[in-house]
């Protein structure tokens, strides 16, 4: 009884201890939580060791799309066919389809209440300025849904602000892109002028997309074999 009393003092659930015991606390104590970590505390190589390790490793991303895989050796798949790789792969994946979709309606909604033309002058407000003014006309209200995706764990590389025309009138629009497929986004559209719900760019063909880009990057779109120098050009950057 007493080995087994003794070695309750170094077990914390299912975290390995360094061999101390837990410190005596009185009922309801107040804690001082974010106190610096002292070297010579006896977790703190544990943790470290874990923090260089998580650090070097690949992005959720590329973990969950990578093959199961041990020490060059391929791991032996389950009875019925999954893997915990695969299983949370496509979990993580219907999350935030679901979670895009549902982005999608809220903002064609909220944009029947807060659409703010930019009347004779357009100007492309920053985010703080769409809030702060109550409302935006497209290009202030698609950054509600660039930001919150981006906030909200979807890569970086696969979230952009994009310019898309139609040619049939010459009108221009923005929305945001999402690249699950690379070669074929999801499209939420901010105010619903271009679609409702969460298409993909290629069921919407009456729309071109021109430009993508984010607070970093820019990007020119073409299309498919079409390069600068084969004569395609842009459709002319409307004035106002």
């Amino acid at each position: 009884m007493l080995a087994a009393a003794l070695l309750g003092l170094f077990v914390v659930g299912c975290a390995n201890g360094p061999g101390i015991g837990l410190p005596d606390v009185a009922a309801g104590p107040a804690y001082s939580y974010f106190e610096r970590s002292s070297p010579l505390d006896p977790w703190t190589p544990k943790i470290l060791g874990w923090q260089h390790r998580e650090r070097a490793q690949p992005s959720t991303e590329a973990l969950v799309k990578a093959p199961a895989v041990s020490n060059g050796r391929r791991l032996a798949v389950p009875v019925d066919g999954d893997t915990l790789r695969q299983r949370y792969s496509r979990y993580r994946q219907d999350s935030k389809r679901e979670m895009a979709r549902e982005l999608a309606d809220w903002m064609q909604s909220v944009a029947k209440r807060h659409y703010v033309g930019d009347g004779l002058v357009d100007h492309w407000a920053t985010l703080e300025e769409t809030l702060d003014r109550n409302g935006d006309d497209c290009d202030g209200l698609e950054l509600l849904a660039f930001h919150f995706l981006r906030d909200h764990g979807f890569a970086a590389d696969e979230v952009f602000r994009a310019v898309i025309y139609r040619p049939k009138d010459g009108q221009h629009h923005m929305v945001t892109l999402w690249f699950e497929n690379p070669r074929d986004p999801w499209v939420i559209d901010p105010t619903g002028a271009m679609t409702s719900g969460m298409p993909r760019m290629s069921d919407r063909p009456d729309w071109v997309p021109l430009k993508l880009f984010t607070e970093k990057d820019q990007f020119t779109v073409r299309p498919a074999g079409a390069t600068a120098s084969s004569g395609y050009r842009l459709p002319r950057t409307p004035r106002r």
